[in-house]
């Protein structure tokens, strides 16, 4: 078995051994992302979704670090409990219930459990629940505090221990409230002990910033207290510092162990969207990783999308990409149409901002950003030059948004928000690309797929994906009852993919073999369907693999090599392309997908979404058409794998069997 993949039965993901290298995986609802560690009670940091502020460092608006709830200590018999003093450590990564488990012996004398979860029922809160079992006599405290970010928070922030009015009743809890450096939110956090099993008692506040619970155990004696918590900010409340309140109070008297059932239930539904491997004990865990993490980083009806990073820290800034709609979304269309339908929405609701960007630049229609903030606008660093040039993401939108249409059939949505972004990403195109003397069309001046190449002229994917999206567009106008116009299905026939030499699909006009960041003219094969015949698609791959960079390139090519090698029936190098698409990237000791071979910046949700397309739509033959989602080619089960079922929301099993 692979280093730093645990043993499991597909569901949980292990670590026994404290001094074993250690990349954290978060917890997350889809609002808010926790990141717990390996020390006791350890939790790095909390996420916000899409709460941005302008960072000085950065030059960017970015996204913002959460006030953190939960700094948990623990004495037993006035002993710090701590790394050095711990025994029998124990993690695990409950992937069907979403939560974050931990167990050690404190100072020889305490059994102590403890989970931490991100409620899906409630995206505001999150629970951390802890069992202590004592082996002898003993008192045991717990004290919790709060850290408020420096980097994303102004000075004179507040934390403060008080008496929480419950009805007629008070609570000891604890508050903290911030404004974020700029001053554009206010974010308020609240944290309330709710002592279950044991006579627990909450020491009274001091005015102090902590507060305190204690027991005292006999020898055999178990007991439980949860700390409920909520962060909310004015992004989404008028007045946060009630509703933290009201939350912890639900939580409080709903009790934790119906709050942790209302959650379980909630992921009994998200895992109605499932692929499960049988003859392959690691790809199954991989592949169910996956889509756990793609599933905690959004959730229905926000309107939200997904950055490169999901909700597992600040990288990249928080913003918005093609990962999104090329990488991640495909698979969602299958797996979870709700969290799909959110991603698109991302790109409807800021189309007025798209209008805006291409008018700055002297352009028609819509263009979006490469790197998209919580408005839309382009928040590219400004030294990049894949902000300026890099264009191929309308296409890719447009494509994503008629794929959308495809598997949905929503005709309310294509004709209200769909078709009307579609049109204005086409009139972007007509005046963004040059008529050559021989009729044919170019697109001059771009960073394509592959950005080690800056300023070129007839990137492939960037064609491609504009014709793909043009066509796409055509159909839409007509699923709507429009005319669309002739020079859209001109532009489309006539845009050039240039060929070396060789036969080879060209990167781009006038490329001779330079290293490649990541695959680009194997993308004309899969996902744009532009190039079918085999013989020419085995020809672009055994070219280009030679010419990735094996080092820092991302993830996703060795994905499209999987999924091209199956389609194209190659079972053994569409085996070592799907193991080459995470083996490098996976981080012990749960397999954290990193971006790259060796980086250690995750969790990398767009090689996640990658890696699920090789299943999806390599391996399990299937395919988006005008009818929706069917199997279109001949599946392909890997070397070693005996069975391969997906199973959808909607009811639909694709089974595979060797």
């Amino acid at each position: 078995m692979q280093a730093g993949l645990p043993s499991g039965d597909g569901w949980k993901l292990h670590c026994h051994d404290f001094n074993a290298a250690y990349t954290g995986a978060p917890v997350a609802n889809g609002t808010i992302g926790i990141l717990p560690w390996k020390e006791p009670f350890s939790v790095k940091h909390l996420i916000l979704n899409h709460i941005f502020e302008y960072s000085e460092k950065k030059g960017v608006n970015r996204v913002i670090a959460g006030i953190n709830p939960m700094g948990m200590t623990m004495m037993v018999d006035d002993q710090q409990v701590t790394s050095s003093n711990i025994a029998k450590w124990n993690q695990e990564i409950d992937m069907r219930h979403a939560r974050h488990n931990s167990q050690f012996l404190a100072c020889g004398k305490v059994d102590v459990r403890y989970t931490i979860v991100a409620l899906r029922n409630m995206p505001y809160a999150a629970m951390m629940r802890i069992t202590v079992k004592a082996r002898q006599d003993a008192s045991v405290a717990l004290t919790n505090t709060m850290n408020i970010p420096s980097d994303d928070y102004r000075d004179g922030s507040k934390c403060t221990a008080y008496k929480l009015r419950i009805e007629n009743g008070f609570k000891p809890a604890l508050k903290a409230c911030a404004e974020t450096s700029h001053g554009r939110y206010k974010a308020v956090a609240e944290a309330l002990f709710v002592p279950e099993k044991g006579v627990w008692a909450v020491l009274p506040p001091t005015g102090g910033t902590a507060q305190t619970a204690t027991i005292q155990l006999q020898k055999g004696e178990e007991a439980t207290i949860s700390l409920a918590t909520s962060v909310c900010t004015t992004r989404d409340f008028t007045d946060p510092w009630s509703e933290v309140e009201r939350e912890v109070i639900y939580i409080l008297k709903q009790k934790p162990t119906e709050v942790l059932a209302a959650h379980d239930r909630c992921w009994d539904k998200l895992w109605r969207g499932n692929i499960t491997i049988e003859g392959d004990d690691e790809a199954q865990r991989v592949v169910r990783f996956a889509l756990y993490n793609l599933y905690s980083f959004c959730r229905r009806g926000t309107g939200l999308s997904i950055s490169p990073m999901g909700l597992s820290s600040k990288g990249y800034n928080g913003h918005i990409f093609w990962d999104s709609e090329t990488w991640m979304m495909p698979p969602m269309l299958v797996m979870n149409p709700d969290i799909a339908r959110c991603m698109i929405d991302y790109r409807t609701d800021r189309l007025d901002a798209a209008r805006q960007r291409a008018a700055t630049i002297g352009y028609d229609g819509a263009m979006y950003p490469w790197e998209s903030d919580d408005m839309g606008q382009e928040s590219t660093p400004s030294w990049a030059l894949t902000g300026p040039l890099e264009h191929h993401i309308s296409a890719d939108i447009a494509i994503a948004a008629w794929n959308y249409y495809r598997m949905s059939g929503d005709d309310k949505w294509l004709r209200e928000k769909g078709y009307p972004m579609m049109k204005a990403i086409a009139e972007f195109w007509v005046s963004r690309v040059t008529e050559n003397a021989d009729g044919s069309y170019s697109i001059k001046n771009v960073v394509g797929a592959d950005e080690y190449a800056t300023g070129v002229n007839d990137n492939a994917f960037t064609n491609g994906a504009t014709i793909v999206a043009l066509r796409s567009t055509v159909k839409a106008a007509i699923a709507v009852g429009e005319e669309a116009p002739a020079l859209w299905s001109k532009i489309a026939d006539r845009l050039r993919i240039p060929k070396m030499d060789n036969g080879v699909t060209a990167d781009y006009e006038g490329y001779q073999g330079q290293m490649i960041k990541q695959t680009d003219a194997n993308l004309l094969a899969y996902p744009l369907g532009l190039i079918s015949d085999e013989k020419q698609i085995r020809a672009d791959m055994l070219y280009y693999e030679d010419k990735l960079d094996k080092k820092n390139g991302p993830a996703m090519a060795h994905s499209i090599f999987a999924t091209l090698y199956a389609r194209i029936g190659d079972r053994n190098r569409a085996t070592e392309a799907f193991r080459m698409s995470y083996r490098p990237n996976m981080r012990p000791p749960f397999g954290v997908f990193a971006e790259t071979a060796t980086s250690s910046n995750p969790y990398f949700a767009t090689g996640a979404g990658g890696m699920l397309q090789a299943v999806i739509y390599g391996f399990a033959g299937l395919d988006i058409t005008d009818q929706g989602i069917a199997q279109v080619h001949k599946p392909l089960l890997p070397n070693g794998w005996k069975s391969l079922v997906i199973t959808t929301p909607g009811g639909a099993t694709y089974k595979v069997e060797k």
